[in-house]
C-alpha cells in the first residue's frame, strides 16, 4: 500500500522520483516526515529520503561524484523535500546508529524499492547497536529546544511536540525490541503516552495550530517521562554496544561495487 493517499500528492511524488531516477539508481526511497510518523496534515510537505548506488566506474576516477543530492521546491502546490545519499554514506551512517539511514533501509512501505534492499536490511538489523541512542536522544533534544524556543515566542504547537515524542519513542522502541517503527500513533499506547491523539487532532487542523493551555501544561512532564524512558531503554537494551557484523556489511558493499564493473 502506498503511504501517500492523496492522488495529487502521489502523482507529484512519482513525477519527481521518475526525474531523479534518471540521474541515479535508487536503492530505496522512503517517505519520511509527518506522513511516515502518523500525523500528516493537509499542508504537510513530502519528505522523500533516498539511498542511491553510484556507478562503480564513477568512484574510480579523479573527480568523485557528489554523494548527496538535495531538491527542495513547490510543484503545483505540493512542497517536495528530496534528499538522496550514496550507499557508502548510508552504510557508514547505519554503523554509527544514524536513525535517518536505518529508517530508510528498514522502511515497510517504500515509494521505490530495489533488489539491493533486502540484503542491506538484513545486515542493518544484524548491526543495530546501542549507538542508536545517541542519534535519537540528540535529535529529540534539539527538537525539544526548538519547541521550547518557539513556545516562548509564539506559544506551544502540536507539530513540534509530536516530532519530539516521535523521535524519542522510535528510539526507545528500537533499543528495546530491535524493531524500527517511525509511526508515533502505533507506539503511543504501548508506551503510555496518552497525549498523542489530542496532539494529532490539533496538528491535522494545520501545521501551526496552537495548543490549548491545559494540553500545553501537560506536555512538559510527558516529554520528561519520554526522555527518561529512552535513557532507561539504552541501559536495558538487548542490542550490543557496537555493531556486531561490520565485516559482513563491508563484504556486501564491496560485492555491490564489484558486480557493477
Amino acid at each position: 500500500m502506498k503511504p501517500i493517499t492523496d492522488p495529487h500528492q502521489l502523482a507529484i511524488a512519482e513525477r519527481v522520483l521518475d526525474q531523479e531516477g534518471e540521474a541515479r539508481r535508487h536503492l530505496v526511497v522512503h517517505l519520511s516526515g509527518a506522513h511516515a510518523y502518523g500525523f500528516p496534515s493537509p499542508d504537510s510537505d513530502l519528505d522523500l529520503k533516498a539511498i542511491h548506488v553510484e556507478r562503480t566506474e564513477a568512484l574510480l576516477g579523479l573527480s568523485l561524484p557528489n554523494p548527496t543530492r538535495n531538491r527542495l521546491e513547490v510543484i503545483e502546490g505540493v512542497e517536495i523535500d528530496y534528499t538522496s545519499n550514496e550507499l557508502q554514506v548510508a552504510v557508514r551512517g547505519i554503523l554509527r546508529g544514524d536513525g535517518n539511514m536505518i529508517e530508510r533501509v528498514l522502511a515497510t512501505a517504500p515509494l521505490r524499492d530495489s533488489s539491493w534492499r533486502p540484503a542491506l536490511a538484513e545486515l542493518t538489523r544484524k548491526n543495530l547497536s546501542r549507538k542508536v541512542h545517541h542519534h535519537y536522544r540528540g535529535f529529540a533534544w534539539s527538537q525539544r529546544k526548538a519547541m521550547e524556543e518557539a513556545a516562548a515566542a509564539r506559544g506551544a504547537s502540536a507539530k513540534k511536540a509530536l516530532y519530539v515524542l516521535r523521535t524519542a519513542l522510535t528510539g526507545t522502541h528500537l533499543l528495546q525490541t530491535g524493531e524500527c517503527e517511525p509511526d508515533l500513533t502505533r507506539l503511543c499506547d504501548d508506551y503510555g503516552v496518552s497525549i498523542v491523539p489530542a496532539l494529532v487532532e490539533i496538528k491535522q487542523q494545520g501545521e501551526r495550530e496552537p495548543l490549548p493551555p491545559a494540553l500545553a501544561t501537560a506536555l512538559g512532564p510527558t516529554i520528561d517521562r519520554v526522555f527518561a524512558r529512552l535513557d532507561e531503554a539504552r541501559e536495558a537494551s538487548p542490542l550490543p554496544e557496537e555493531p556486531a557484523h561490520v565485516d559482513a556489511l563491508e563484504h556486501w558493499l564491496v560485492g555491490v561495487r564489484r558486480a557493477d564493473l
